[in-house]
């Protein structure tokens, strides 16, 4: 090894040493936007703090009903008694999708201990994605499949279902539809491969269209399902989307975009006024934001020390903070962290204990992440 080699990598040990012993960074609002350099960056760093010690994970949490497999699962929410979680899973499928499944129920409400409550839903989705829990206790799913001629001439119920927001009481009856089933477009009438849905206080619904394709967009509706507005296309600059992948909304009101694939959470009035773009959470998949602003990222895509051109040198894994300042504060990586398949969690919820619950895709299934006392809130 040469001298400068051997100085190089020295240093960056040094670094990587200096980073887990240094006390939390805090941040001012105006710091915590800035952008990392391109550049490798080892985590923990004081932008990615370590998880405090002594947690324990649970790897395959929760039981499904009559004792079935998990399928992939890409969305968890808590429930409004703050401590049941919701879970929208894909049919025992590991390849994504409902249609070998359609008689099996993929949205599941579990107790603390990890025990089926409620299940239903089936035969209504290709593609289970987003769930989210308004404050009426009703469940909000989307469904970014859609039919081709294969699926319908294997699975004829298909031709009719996806591009669907689905409103569901808390016992599954079905109360509200947005988008029509079969076929995808633009609103008023239509969806495109809606990933997630939020609620405002007044009732209001924001959806993220586009999972893939040139489709890229927010589209509010009234309490009703009356459309009012969409704002966002396909691109980079503020205010675009590539992959708005998830969408949650703070105590202020405010409206926060997972824009997955530009690397960046978007934070928007109600109207679609652009406020500001963070991307020191890593590249979102989903977000989760508590009742007291503790904000919940996770990054399924990220990989590996190689520097990069075209993204921000992070890893997978989980990233906590607040959603008013946009300080980061615990990094939780991810079992799979230099895997570069689509290997970490994509969905993302926490219970009012505190506890992080991630919907895997590729591992199948829900983990949980019990929280120290120091990431407890209040409600």
């Amino acid at each position: 090894m040469s001298r400068l080699a051997f100085a190089a990598a020295t240093l960056l040990s040094l670094a990587f040493v200096l980073a887990i012993i240094a006390p939390k960074v805090e941040l001012s609002a105006q710091d915590a936007i800035v952008p990392f350099e391109y550049e490798l960056i080892p985590e923990p760093n004081p932008y990615q703090p370590p998880w405090p010690a002594g947690f324990r994970t649970a790897w395959s949490w929760g039981q499904l009903p009559n004792g079935r497999n998990w399928g992939s699962t890409s969305a968890v929410h808590v429930d409004i008694d703050g401590k049941s979680m919701w879970a929208f899973e894909r049919c025992g499928s590991d390849h994504g999708n409902c249609l070998g499944g359609l008689n099996l129920d993929p949205m599941v409400k579990f107790d603390p201990d990890g025990k089926p409550l409620v299940w239903f839903g089936a035969g209504m989705f290709i593609n289970p994605h987003g769930v989210h829990v308004d404050r009426e206790g009703n469940i909000w799913a989307t469904d970014t499949g859609g039919p081709n001629e294969r699926s319908i001439q294997e699975y004829p119920a298909s031709k009719n279902l996806g591009h669907r927001v689905v409103k569901f009481s808390p016992t599954g009856e079905v109360l509200l539809v947005i988008g029509t089933g079969g076929v995808a477009g633009a609103p008023p009438n239509r969806l495109t491969t809606p990933t997630g849905a939020v609620t405002a206080p007044n009732g209001d619904i924001f959806i993220t269209e586009g999972h893939s394709g040139n489709t890229a967009r927010v589209s509010k509706f009234a309490p009703d399902g009356k459309f009012i507005k969409s704002w966002g296309n396909f691109g980079s600059d503020p205010g675009e989307f590539n992959v708005p992948h998830d969408i949650a909304m703070d105590s202020q009101g405010r409206v926060f975009v997972a824009d997955r694939l530009n690397y960046r959470i978007q934070i928007f009035d109600q109207e679609g006024n652009f406020i500001d773009s963070w991307k020191q959470f890593g590249q979102p998949s989903g977000i989760y934001i508590s009742p007291d602003d503790v904000l919940y990222v996770t990054d399924s895509h990220s990989w590996g020390d190689e520097p990069r051109t075209d993204r921000l040198p992070y890893r997978k894994g989980v990233r906590i903070g607040s959603a008013r300042t946009g300080e980061v504060r615990y990094y939780l990586p991810d079992t799979e962290v230099m895997t570069k398949a689509n290997s970490g969690g994509e969905g993302i919820g926490a219970d009012y204990a505190g506890n992080v619950y991630v919907a895997v895709v590729r591992r199948l299934g829900v983990e949980k992440h019990p929280a120290p006392p120091e990431l407890r809130f209040e409600h």
